[in-house]
């Protein structure tokens, strides 16, 4: 059976940058990149707020220079999704891939990600990337001066719906029901903005445009009368969910599936289980803080092998 000092399990920012440092530290990582290799941003298209690329950069660009990087220092990426873990022991952790393949880990470094919870319509993934995102702050940008509508009622809908009221003409705000579930003081924060209209009793049921957003139909689910306005962005901001469910058995986590972390490190409940980037954030989901997050697990796992080589 295989046996490995490093697991790198995902291939997002987290995954390659925790790869990169890893295999500079001689820990010969091999890394699977799961069912979407390089993660988020390969679904991404300019990516204008990543240091060191004054001209923007496409997403699946970036991670392909994250690749190269990763493999020029040596680590063996292999493609394959892990299936089960069993993390109940010491290390070696045993590890299952694709349903048959099992491999031994001294140390494993999840880089699992999240993935963002969509409305399920068809024009929804049509316009992905052209003027349909997940992400506000990654990309509210493009849309500045001008109208753009977001789907949500809790409290990262009310923060997303502020932060692009600062640099939009006008938003939209979508909601299902005929109250938030955000926070008293976000709501407060998004009914005393003038630039944001609350569609309450609300629901999208289709997003219009060909090559690119040019407006959205809501239903009233009161009346099930039907209005068309005219935006040029359109923002989903109803939850992301972890891929964590394979580690559950093993790794204590939040209600929601993001993994818990020793605060300030990567460390999880278990030891020389390492956990970094969306996977575990759920406040920031940056591509720069999950680097970041990816440099901190390489740098605990490190540690930990030369702890336990004394």
């Amino acid at each position: 059976m295989e046996h490995v000092e490093c697991l790198i399990i995902g291939s997002g920012p987290a995954g390659y940058t925790a790869a990169i440092y890893a295999a500079r530290a001689d820990m010969k990582p091999v890394m699977y990149v799961g069912m979407q290799p390089g993660g988020q941003l390969t679904i991404t298209t300019d990516v204008e707020n990543f240091p060191g690329f004054p001209d923007g950069v496409m997403g699946p660009e970036m991670m392909e220079l994250f690749r190269k990087q990763a493999e020029r220092f040596g680590t063996d990426i292999r493609y394959g999704m892990i299936t089960k873990v069993d993390f109940s022991g010491k290390p070696p952790f045993k590890i299952q891939v694709d349903e048959q393949k099992e491999m031994l880990a001294e140390t494993v470094i999840i880089a699992t990600g999240a993935s963002a919870k969509w409305l399920g319509i068809p024009s929804e993934s049509k316009l992905n990337g052209r003027g349909v995102s997940a992400c506000a702050v990654c990309d509210g940008f493009f849309f500045r001066g001008k109208d753009v509508a977001i789907v949500g009622a809790g409290d990262t809908a009310c923060e997303e719906a502020s932060y692009l009221a600062k640099i939009c003409s006008k938003v939209y705000m979508v909601v299902r029901k005929s109250e938030f579930k955000a926070s008293k003081a976000m709501q407060n924060r998004v009914l005393s903005t003038p630039n944001i209209e609350v569609l309450f009793n609300s629901e999208t049921d289709e997003i219009l445009g060909e090559e690119k957003v040019s407006g959205v139909r809501i239903k009233n689910n009161q009346d099930n009368s039907m209005r068309e306005i005219d935006i040029q962005g359109f923002f989903v901001a109803i939850g992301h969910q972890p891929n964590t469910a394979v580690f559950s058995p093993f790794i204590d986590m939040d209600e929601t599936g993001y993994i818990k972390t020793i605060p300030g490190t990567t460390k999880t409940n278990v030891d020389g289980v390492f956990a970094c980037g969306d996977a575990q954030d759920k406040n920031y989901r940056q591509a720069v803080t999950a680097a970041g997050s990816g440099c901190m697990a390489a740098l605990d796992a490190e540690r930990y092998l030369a702890a336990k080589a004394d």
